[in-house]
């Protein structure tokens, strides 16, 4: 099974993300991560969405997602394109662990957002694998709760997704 991230342009208006969930869930595909926000223009949406699957299933959900009235624009999003994910984590900081999670911290150039005399939270902004590899570094020192956006995605150089 492979990775994949599709980017919709849809109409800014109530029930859309609904309609496209449900497209996934009366195919039996699980949606990995969802990214919905608004675009320049304001009565658009962009969706950037993961999924995990064969190039079947990518094309047909592409092409379920295209019939769709209120999906304007679809693209699957290529490989150079620029994708970032936000995490933000609070982790167990006492007085020894502390300057290791501050190492761990400067490594992977993640901020420290808030501090207690018990912990830390933390912010980190980057592909996926960089927030995976952040959180198994932390995972020792007690993760309290976290926090992921989802990836969002968009082309590198002049292309964007109204000309494609």
């Amino acid at each position: 099974m492979k990775r994949y991230i599709i980017s919709a342009l849809v109409s800014n208006k109530s029930g859309v993300l609904t309609r496209v969930a449900a497209l996934f869930s009366r195919r039996g595909y699980n949606i990995e991560s969802l990214c919905v926000c608004s675009t320049e223009d304001e009565s658009l949406s962009r969706m950037t969405i993961v999924l995990n699957g064969d190039e079947y299933i990518l094309g047909q959900m592409m092409k379920q997602m295209d019939k769709l009235y209120d999906v304007k624009k679809i693209v699957q999003v290529e490989d150079d394109s620029v994708c970032r994910e936000l995490l933000i984590v609070k982790v167990h900081a006492d007085r020894k662990s502390r300057s290791q999670i501050l190492e761990i911290c400067q490594i992977f150039r993640a901020n420290v957002v808030d501090a207690s005399p018990e912990s830390l939270i933390l912010e980190l902004t980057g592909k996926s694998i960089k927030l995976d590899g952040f959180i198994n570094m932390l995972i020792p020192h007690g993760i309290v709760e976290l926090a992921r956006t989802g990836v969002t995605a968009i082309s590198r150089g002049k292309e964007h997704i109204k000309e494609k």
